[in-house]
């Protein structure tokens, strides 16, 4: 098969879920009313509460939530075949992801911009709300660790990229000015802006940077980790509009123009895809397909995590509340699309089956490099850029997915600590500066800790990170039921993806139990009993109000019915 039918084929199906099942859901389920007065507007303090242009915000939400991993799963789950990893992010991105962000915005919005621990405490009780807040905490850890772990990795394997990556902090720096203090016209500030950065890509190889390999006793690896927090701890503790924000819209908009340099790529090249459709061949050891597709394949189908991006910061931003569809669904909608992106590029990019299966000899061996080297094989062949600058391009878009979660991972974590601070009344994790030093402590406590100055230690839990995060993105749809159905409205919407997305998360924890306790992995068998646990214990009280509710709803339901 071509690459193009797949190209064509699923971007036209995510524009149908756009342009019809977005509205509906918009204007049917949450009634979506531009009268109502936003957390953004009514609490507006100028540094997390900032009334924000729905394009600026749609800029911000789409970088936060769109880190390293709609790029890591598609490329691992392509070793089951890339028909189910291509119909996974589709559907789910269509049904799920977009339902999923929009609901979480639609939650916080009226709930005063709360997260969706401090919600939960509010319609289903505090034991709830206290068994959520800790799989919050842990989801977070995972994703700051993480990430930040990955990006020092590429810094010290891609010195090419180290330019544009942190050159990306000034012009961004500038660009929040220019839009807030200076009152300057956005189109012409983007594009600006943007040619500013895609220059920066350009010098990225010219001027290469890398640290020495060894600093006061550490290596270039444990620096480039220590500058990354210090700098995610200011950044968290900044007005919202002068670098988080500003930073994530334009890198939304280069990353979005670096998308579309890839889709075009594979119009002109034409690739054909080499791997095969469902894999009869897989290496030893390999895990089955079901369930682990819809844990492998997280961000860019559906993610727990934009259900705390959404109640975290993007709620805090909505100007009018009419804008949560095209912030929150397209904004999911942006990352099926790059999840798109990486399925071609890791199917099609390899001129070969065999030298396919040169680098898809294990699972989880595809990953990362696999898309950036067949993503910049397609660029080279389609557009004809060199390779160097294809791949530092594409670097350059992990590196700032995965920069821009941080940024916000770091700042979502410092709510959390301080959400502590309110429930548990301990005054000193109130304070931002406090929270925000806790925070990354913890993180770094965990990197070091753990792995030593080799970095293994933000990758620890990592391995936690596709099912807690499933089960969060479940447990936002079971509390937005909730609601739902307290107003009298059907919650079918939410409530079956929640029913499969839960059903599938449990039974992959389950057999990843089973995986720990063979593996003598204590840590993270401990972890996944307490993660489950927590879960179950949620989602039991969140039954027993829905129980409850269901009645009272079908009532009000029947009489809006007979009004009509």
């Amino acid at each position: 098969m071509n690459s193009i039918v797949l190209l064509l084929g699923g971007v036209a199906c995510m524009a149908l879920g756009f342009f019809v099942y977005s509205k509906f859901i918009a204007d049917k389920v949450f009634k979506l009313d531009e009268e109502y007065e936003t957390p953004a507007c009514a609490m507006q303090d100028g540094v997390d509460y900032v009334p924000t242009n729905k394009y600026v915000l749609w800029g911000h939400h789409f970088t936060s939530v769109a880190g390293a991993a709609p790029i890591i799963g598609p490329a691992i789950a392509v070793i089951w075949g890339w028909i189910p990893a291509f119909l996974w992010v589709i559907f789910g991105t269509i049904f799920m992801a977009g339902v999923h962000d929009m609901s979480a915005i639609w939650a916080s919005v009226r709930n005063k911009g709360q997260s969706m621990g401090v919600i939960v405490g509010k319609i289903i009780g505090g034991r709830a709300r206290n068994l959520l807040m800790v799989v919050i905490f842990l989801l977070l850890l995972m994703v700051n660790t993480a990430f930040g772990t990955v990006i020092a990795r590429m810094m010290v394997n891609t010195p090419s990229s180290v330019l544009p990556v942190w050159g990306a902090l000034i012009v961004a720096f500038i660009i929040g000015q220019c839009i807030y203090r200076f009152k300057l016209s956005l189109p012409i500030v983007s594009i600006l802006g943007v040619i500013a950065l895609y220059a920066l890509i350009w010098l990225g190889p010219q001027y290469p940077i890398a640290l020495p390999k060894e600093i006061l006793g550490l290596n270039s690896l444990a620096w480039w980790i220590i500058i990354l927090f210090a700098y995610a701890a200011i950044a968290s503790l900044l007005p919202v509009w002068m670098l988080l924000q500003p930073r994530d819209y334009i890198n939304g908009l280069q990353l979005f123009i670096g998308l579309g340099i890839l889709y075009v790529s594979i119009m002109l090249f034409a690739p054909d895809v080499v791997a095969p459709a469902i894999n009869s061949d897989m290496p030893n050891n390999t895990p089955p397909l079901m369930p682990l597709l819809f844990v492998t394949i997280a961000c860019g189908a559906i993610s727990g995590f934009h259900g705390l991006v959404s109640s975290g910061t993007t709620s805090k931003q909505i100007a009018n509340e009419k804008d949560i569809r095209f912030v929150g669904y397209f904004g999911a909608m942006g990352e099926g699309l790059l999840s798109l992106g990486a399925i071609i590029a890791v199917v099609a990019g390899f001129s070969t089956l065999d030298e396919w299966k040169s680098i898809y000899t294990a699972f989880g061996k595809g990953s990362i490099g696999a898309f950036i080297q067949g993503g910049g094989e397609i660029i080279y062949q389609g557009v004809g850029l060199s390779k160097e600058i294809s791949v530092t391009m594409l670097t350059v878009m992990a590196a700032l997915f995965a920069g821009t979660t941080m940024d916000t991972g770091v700042r979502l974590q410092r709510y959390i600590v301080q959400e502590f601070g309110e429930v548990y009344r301990i005054p000193a994790l109130k304070n931002g500066t406090v929270a925000t030093l806790s925070t990354v402590g913890i993180c770094m406590g965990l990197v070091f800790g753990t792995g030593g100055d080799d970095g293994a230690g933000g990758l620890t839990i990592w391995p936690l990170f596709g099912t807690t995060n499933q089960l969060m993105a479940g447990l936002t749809l079971l509390i937005v039921s909730v609601m739902l159905l307290r107003k009298g409205i059907k919650s079918w919407y939410t409530l079956l993806p929640m029913a499969f997305l839960l059903s599938m998360t449990v039974i992959a924890l389950l057999l990843q139990m089973r995986s720990f306790y063979d593996n003598a992995q204590w840590l993270l068998l401990t972890l996944d009993i307490i993660i489950l646990i927590a879960s179950i214990l949620v989602s039991l009280e969140c039954v027993s109000v829905l129980r409850r509710e269901w009645p009272r709803s079908q009532k009000n339901a029947e009489n809006s019915d007979v009004a009509q």
